[in-house]
């Protein structure tokens, strides 16, 4: 594994608001992918009262290579869930909830109408409020994914594909790349402009630039419009290794390589996650700023003036 790169270092003060949101998750008997996936921008967003709720139990039904949430048979799902996260959405006076889940393969509807339950409870509470959901892959099945979209009407509707094809049978065992390409897609047209399609990929597993941007390409094809890039980061031994760390240039050449491909936001750098300040992603696109350029020479576009 090769070293780890100063700019991957970080300093953090916790300071009293950190602990509240603490507490009132604890009250509320509430999880986080923040904790669960140990998320190394925890301190940093619960400072500003930004988090992404988890809902569905804290134990998936798949053990992806990468992903440190725990895995196994999951408990039955909590009916009241919905009504506490509504509850906490008002407590932290959160203008944008992120709302994810951990697969839950068993059950017939794999958790799509537990997802427009806690929509709609918090929209009840919580007026105004903007809705970003990122779900597992449904089995690619339609209706579950036109359930979410069209019955919850999220603004943001996110689905990762993580990696780049070559890769994902050994980061995704239990899922697929172009399954996830075929959620995204069916997303965007159930969606009809009603929501953004976002979806996140993971860096440092041994992709290659032509492989990153192949995947800015096919996410642009099957209707993404938003994108996170950030660098993976070993969980712990049991997880798959760390094969690069990119530097923060890397990362601007990527960001560029995305928009060139017909991203309309993208958002990356080493400590980049999917939810990572995912309020702006509803800020009006960058590259209606850009010009488009032949050569890469590294750096983000150009503004026009």
């Amino acid at each position: 594994m090769p070293r780890y790169p100063r700019w991957l270092k970080r300093e953090f003060s916790p300071n009293g608001t950190v602990r509240t949101v603490r507490g009132l998750l604890t009250d509320l008997e509430l999880e986080t992918v923040c904790e669960q996936a140990r998320c190394p921008n925890l301190t940093e967003c619960w400072a500003q009262r930004q988090l992404t709720f988890m809902i569905l139990g804290q134990r998936c039904t798949r053990a992806c290579g990468f992903c440190a949430v725990e895995h196994g048979r999951p408990r039955p799902v909590d009916p009241q869930e919905p009504k506490r996260v509504a509850e906490a959405v008002q407590r932290l006076g959160l203008r944008h909830a992120v709302i994810t889940s951990v697969a839950r393969d068993e059950l017939a509807d794999e958790g799509a109408g537990h997802f427009v339950d806690v929509i709609r409870a918090v929209r009840q509470r919580n007026p105004g409020v903007t809705i970003e959901v990122l779900v597992p892959d449904f089995h690619g099945r339609p209706t579950l994914i036109a359930r979410v979209v069209q019955e919850g009407r999220p603004e943001v509707f996110a689905h990762n594909v993580e990696t780049v094809e070559r890769l994902s049978p050994l980061v995704r065992p239990q899922a697929a790349y172009r399954r996830s390409l075929g959620v995204l897609r069916e997303a965007q047209h159930r969606a009809e402009g009603a929501s953004l399609i976002k979806s996140s990929l993971m860096v440092g597993l041994g992709e290659t630039l032509e492989e990153v941007r192949q995947t800015c390409t096919d996410l642009v094809a099957s209707g993404v419009s938003h994108l996170t890039i950030g660098q993976y980061l070993r969980p712990d031994a049991n997880h798959l290794p760390v094969m690069d760390y990119l530097s923060p240039q890397r990362f601007q050449l990527y960001e560029t390589v995305a928009y060139r491909a017909g991203l309309r936001w993208v958002k990356a750098g080493p400590f980049v996650r999917s939810s990572y300040h995912a309020v702006d992603a509803l800020i009006p696109a960058r590259n209606e700023l850009c010009t488009p350029h032949a050569a890469l020479p590294g750096g983000p576009p150009a503004r026009r003036s």
